[in-house]
């Protein structure tokens, strides 16, 4: 399917970029250091838990901190990452090729997503290498580090389809990186209006923040809502794209 072919030379592009090298090389060094250092921290206090009932395990103290921060990281780098999907095509003259190709505007949407996408599940993957190191000496809550895996997937792919979709609106690559990073930002610290006394306007804030849903899976918490909130969040993103993409086309 061309959907796969448009995804593997999307891929195969991220990967021969030494940007994306520098990208994944950096991330993992900070998350490193910050897993070490939560490492560290539980080390130190890990006398003291022993005698409380219920204490948090080595899961709370450092898995869900690293996977929290590299949310947090990730949601800098990825309009970096996201950026050159389509304006880069349109800047290069390359994207009347695609439309005149035999190809939908859904299959090359669903391309660049599923490409972009692959490099960042090699990115949790290696991630995820940090938490299973503890195998060693301690012992993991496999459901509470699964939910939180798949929380940064879905948290990766809500990133991936807004920077997809304001790549498809500028020719600019830097403007649709600084303009994904603003609309991830207010999305982000929607969580503190949600906090708010602002009655029923807070809730509808904390039900839009993206990361109150990801703190939920971070938990351990696998609520069926969650997961529906982000793969419609995907959903919405990826058809403003094809549309945006068909009117494009029809100017052609």
């Amino acid at each position: 399917m061309m959907v796969f072919t448009i995804a593997a030379r999307e891929l195969r592009s991220l990967f021969l970029s030494p940007l994306a090298w520098s990208i994944l090389g950096v991330v993992q060094f900070i998350l490193a250091y910050m897993f070490s250092s939560q490492v560290e921290v539980f080390m130190q206090i890990q006398s003291r838990l022993v005698g409380i009932e219920g204490a948090p395990g080595v899961t709370e103290v450092v898995v869900a901190p690293v996977l929290y921060n590299a949310g947090v990281v990730l949601l800098l780098v990825a309009p970096m990452l996201t950026m050159r999907l389509i304006s880069e095509e349109r800047r290069s003259q390359t994207l009347s090729l695609l439309f005149s190709a035999p190809v939908s505007m859904s299959e090359i949407v669903f391309g660049k997503f599923f490409g972009v996408m692959g490099f960042l599940v090699v990115m949790v993957l290696l991630i995820a290498l940090m938490p299973l190191s503890l195998f060693t000496g301690a012992t993991l809550d496999m459901g509470m580090f699964s939910a939180g895996l798949l929380g940064l997937v879905l948290l990766l792919a809500s990133f991936a389809a807004i920077g997809l979709f304001m790549s498809t609106l500028t020719v600019q690559p830097t403007i649709a990186a600084v303009s994904t990073f603003g609309i991830l930002l207010l999305l982000w610290i929607l969580d503190l209006a949600g906090s708010a006394n602002m009655g029923s306007a807070s809730s509808l804030f904390a039900y839009l923040s993206i990361l109150r849903h990801f703190e939920s899976l971070l938990k351990g918490v696998f609520d069926t809502s969650d997961v529906i909130y982000y793969l419609l969040f995907v959903t919405v993103f990826l058809v403003l794209s094809i549309r945006r993409l068909d009117a494009d086309r029809l100017q052609h």
